[in-house]
């Protein structure tokens, strides 16, 4: 996809549902709580202090999002494809850095919403994931293809992490 056909992408996003101040605000809130995955780290927390007898599989959720956060921040230090700067693209929100690919938000995300998932039988990732996926791009910080292959690694880091509970025999 050229770089043209992404920021007509964000254009059509930022001109409809991204229009709306409430969505700006809600998006905001996704950013700062993906932040790093530190929203992900705080809910494993949560659920391995109330959760006692699943602990160790909360700790999971929290270390399958820190290390796909970790995976996307070596990748976009070899890419370094930058985020978008088309004037056409509002910005409407701080990040870390300049660096766009892939989505830091939707690796950790998406990773962290396969392991809720698979932990409490809920449909998390249809759930969790496009909201973020979409606030990336309501905000502007992101082209689409920086979300999906963010989704993308989250998803195959998720799969390595299972795979290895399942060799080391963790339930």
């Amino acid at each position: 996809m050229s770089s043209a056909s992404e920021v007509r992408i964000l254009n059509r996003v930022q001109s409809t549902i991204g229009a709306r101040p409430e969505v700006v605000g809600a998006a905001r809130g996704l950013s700062h709580f993906g932040e790093h995955a530190l929203g992900w780290v705080a809910v494993a927390g949560l659920g391995a202090a109330l959760d006692k007898p699943r602990r160790r599989q909360w700790a999971g959720v929290a270390v399958g999002a820190v290390g796909a956060h970790a995976a996307s921040i070596v990748i976009k230090r070899v890419v370094r494809r930058p985020r978008p700067n088309d004037p056409s693209v509002q910005v409407n929100v701080s990040t870390p850095s300049k660096l766009s690919f892939p989505s830091s938000h939707a690796t950790s995300t998406t990773a962290a919403a396969v392991l809720l998932g698979r932990l409490t039988g809920l449909p998390l990732p249809a759930v969790l994931v496009p909201p973020m996926l979409l606030s990336r791009l309501v905000l502007g910080v992101h082209y689409p293809t920086d979300v999906l292959a963010g989704s993308a690694l989250g998803a195959a880091s998720a799969a390595v992490l299972l795979r290895a509970e399942q060799k080391f025999g963790e339930k």
